[in-house]
């Protein structure tokens, strides 16, 4: 099932807003934008509307819920007050993001307003926050759980140090495909956040893990499969 489903975003809302959110995602498909972009960027306008219409203290907010195109400055402040108190300011944070795209779009793609209501609202701000890092002696702790040469044994040691090694987010690591991986350059090609490509080198242990998860993945009965790695 697809995770965009605009009748379930737009519910709610004016056949102005409605309309305006097909229109925009109509765009976004064109640019070739990721369905997940597309969905954080129409959910955060739809909020928008909805909240508008049903929690705004604005009296003069009956109009913007009607036409995004009314919508203020001060429609958007409260609307991001409101989703720092009620969700967090990491939440109210990436609907600015997206609002500011909407505006945006709006403007100079659209023509429909002549400035965005967002040019001028703050982003929130976050509370800055360091991400421990694993120490070598829990990295080999970890490792030690796959020792072996069962299938899953060299598969997930193959996981853990390419994640060590490199660098990568979890989900770039998981979401490898078999020709991703380059032995003779001992490097790895990632697919980020927003379509963004790189090639990554690892050291000689994660080589020789990947290499011993290739070889006993090449008598698996799902080889023929793209995805680097498979269940045991």
């Amino acid at each position: 099932m697809p995770l965009l489903d605009l009748n379930k975003i737009t519910a709610g809302l004016s056949k102005t807003w409605s309309g305006f959110l097909r229109d925009w995602d109509r765009s976004l498909r064109s640019g070739n934008h990721p369905e997940t972009t597309r969905y954080n960027y129409l959910l955060a306008a739809a909020q928008l509307g909805r909240y508008l219409g049903e929690y705004s203290p604005d009296p003069d907010a009956d109009d913007a819920a009607e036409d995004p195109t009314d919508v203020t400055r001060a429609h958007v402040e409260v609307f991001q007050a409101w989703m720092i108190e009620t969700r967090s300011a990491a939440t109210a944070l990436n609907k600015h993001k997206a609002l500011q795209q909407f505006f945006k779009w709006l403007m100079l793609a659209e023509g429909e307003i002549d400035r965005s209501p967002m040019e001028r609202v703050r982003q929130p701000k976050m509370p800055q926050k360091l991400v421990p890092v694993i120490r070598n002696d829990e990295t080999t702790k970890i490792l030690g759980t796959c020792k072996g040469k069962d299938f899953v044994q060299l598969r997930d040691e193959a996981i853990i140090r390419l994640y060590c090694n490199t660098g990568a987010r979890l989900s770039e690591v998981g979401n490898l495909m078999l020709d991703d991986i380059d032995l003779t350059t001992e490097s790895v090609h990632y697919h980020g956040k927003g379509s963004k490509e790189r090639r990554v080198r690892f050291g000689p242990k994660t080589a020789r893990a990947v290499s011993s998860y290739l070889r006993a993945r090449a008598k698996h009965k799902a080889a023929h499969l793209p995805d680097l790695w498979l269940a045991g």
